[in-house]
């Protein structure tokens, strides 16, 4: 009904599970890392629990599309049933054949053994997925423990993944359950968006269906996250309700009264705040009045508290102000808020502009020109064009990498990287990110550099970057902890020249013990969450550590 009002090619708040309005914040990113963890090991439980609309299923779609050609997925999304029920409905996903009337549980074990010892000797993978998991009863729970006692000399056969309200971990602290609960191999709880999140995910909504401008003031989200806590599902009830609101209205934007409207019809006059009866607000009233009394009491039986409050609040010489982070010459020039300096290469003055492409640079090569200026900060010269700028990047022993973040992610990373803006006057194009310092952010477009706040950034960019890596000669997987292999030796050779030691004498180190922990402690020290597992992120922070020549994002960098 609004969308033609407000220019937008479809509705952005829906509740369907559109993967091309998927967000992922810190917090999805770091549970969808513990699911592929946990997918990788040997076999166990992989438990995902989160309040009602945070994003578990969006998390396990994501997930979904990511497992290897090699792995059969089952996913039940009716968890309430019993033991022989399940069991009938696991072997329906699977393909799995069984007597046609049949109630006898081990009957649908047998199959199910079966199919999983034909599917491991051909290879392949099985994992099984449940949804609403705390619908389980404490006997399905046990008979799916069960299942996970499948296996051959080298590991289980079966992966089972629960997704849950946090009741189901209630659940699991049962005594009677203590063996499946030990039998959790990776376990994440998954929190609400934070405010800086609202405004990054409504803006990403509305840029995917076709909004090139703001919609909601920062004031409105400010609302917005403490009338939704910041959980996704109810951020899109009561958008698409504000929305419907202002379009009502007449208005051009959701200000905070149309939210609050839109509150009050979505969730409830619980939203508001309380109206005070009549004797509350006589007492309140009597209250601050008691106080003034005895304020006014208070200075005028000790009157040196009325100077000291008199007295000028500047004593003495001025503190020094904190000098401000080193620029770039080119940021030197004072100019107003939102506000870009520009300089032109080859160029020796600086000039402010508004953030736009620039106009004799054609705006549909912006990826490739993107590209080059990244392939470039490595010191390589990129001969691709925009579909194969990854195929480029492996024939030079590169890997791409592909996220949506916030610049907390880039700063962690420390990378230089190719981000995707929509300008003020609509216009989208890339552009690479070679300079993060304070507050600034320096970019390269085509032959130009122009520099931005870290504020307009923000406003402009929903999150999406690219950015290449350095991949180790050997390195082929994700290494958990107890793993083993060339990847291990690798990383205790790097390790091994951090802290100064000598390299593990086994050929075959394992991730244990001394090295596990010294592996830990460096990704404490890198920011990184300290888990222990050899992934993307620590393997970018090891080569930065031990090579100086890879370019830095944060330069001098950031502490």
């Amino acid at each position: 009904m609004y969308n033609e009002y407000f220019g937008l090619a479809e509705t952005p708040f829906s509740i369907a599970p559109d993967p091309r309005y998927l967000y992922m914040s810190e917090a999805h990113r770091e549970a969808l890392a513990h699911l592929l963890y946990g997918v990788s090991s040997d076999g166990g439980f992989v438990l995902l629990t989160g309040e009602v609309g945070t994003g578990k299923t969006t998390v396990c779609r994501c997930l979904l599309e990511q497992l290897p050609e090699d792995v059969e997925v089952a996913y039940v999304i009716n968890p309430k049933q019993t033991s022989a029920e399940l069991l009938a409905t696991i072997c329906d996903d699977l393909g799995i054949a069984f007597p046609e009337g049949n109630s006898s549980i081990k009957v649908f074990v047998d199959r199910i053994n079966a199919y999983l010892l034909d599917a491991h000797g051909r290879g392949r993978k099985t994992v099984l997925v449940i949804d609403e998991a705390q619908n389980l009863s404490p006997d399905v729970l046990e008979q799916l423990r069960l299942l996970t006692n499948l296996e051959t000399s080298q590991r289980k056969l079966l992966q089972i993944i629960l997704l849950g309200q946090p009741e189901l971990l209630q659940l699991l602290a049962r005594p009677d359950l203590r063996q499946l609960s030990q039998r959790i191999t990776a376990r994440y709880h998954l929190g609400p968006l934070s405010r800086k999140e609202v405004g990054t995910y409504v803006n990403h909504r509305l840029a995917v269906a076709g909004l090139r401008s703001q919609l909601f003031p920062p004031a409105t989200l400010d609302r917005l996250h403490k009338l939704t806590g910041g959980v996704p599902r109810l951020i899109n009830v009561l958008c698409d309700r504000a929305l419907l609101g202002a379009y009502v209205k007449g208005e051009g934007e959701v200000n905070r009264r149309t939210l609050r409207q839109a509150a009050r019809e979505v969730l409830g006059e619980m939203q508001s705040p309380p109206r005070l009866t009549l004797p509350v607000r006589w007492l309140a009233a009597g209250v601050i009045l008691v106080a003034a009394v005895l304020g006014l009491a208070t200075l005028y039986f000790r009157p040196e508290l009325l100077s000291a409050a008199l007295k000028p609040a500047q004593q003495g010489p001025a503190a020094p102000l904190p000098e401000p982070a080193a620029d770039p010459p080119q940021a030197a020039a004072e100019g107003e808020p939102g506000a870009l300096v520009i300089v032109a290469a080859g160029a020796g003055d600086a000039s402010e502009k508004p953030l736009s492409w620039p106009a004799e640079l054609p705006i549909e090569q912006s990826k490739t020109l993107a590209f080059e200026s990244l392939f470039q900060a490595w010191g390589m010269e990129y001969q691709g064009a925009d579909g194969n700028a990854c195929d480029h990047a492996e024939s030079l022993g590169m890997r791409c990498l592909h996220r949506r973040g916030s610049l907390g992610s880039l700063r962690q990373l420390d990378l230089p990287a190719v981000l995707r803006v929509v300008s003020a006057p609509g216009e989208e194009f890339f552009a690479t990110l070679v300079s993060l310092r304070g507050d600034r952010a320096t970019f390269a477009l085509g032959p130009e550099t122009r520099v931005v706040s870290v504020r307009d950034l923000e406003s402009i960019w929903f999150g999406e970057f690219s950015l290449l890596w350095r991949v180790p000669g050997n390195y082929r997987r994700l290494v958990a902890p107890g793993g083993r292999g060339p990847e291990v030796a690798w990383l205790d050779e790097q390790l091994a020249r951090i802290y100064n030691r000598a390299p593990d004498a086994r050929r075959d180190p394992i991730l244990e013990g001394p090295l596990l922990a010294e592996l830990k402690a460096f990704q404490l020290r890198e920011g990184l969450e300290p888990d222990g597992i050899l992934g993307t992120n620590t393997l970018i922070r090891l080569n930065a550590a031990l090579d100086p020549r890879i370019p830095k994002l944060l330069a001098p960098r950031e502490e």
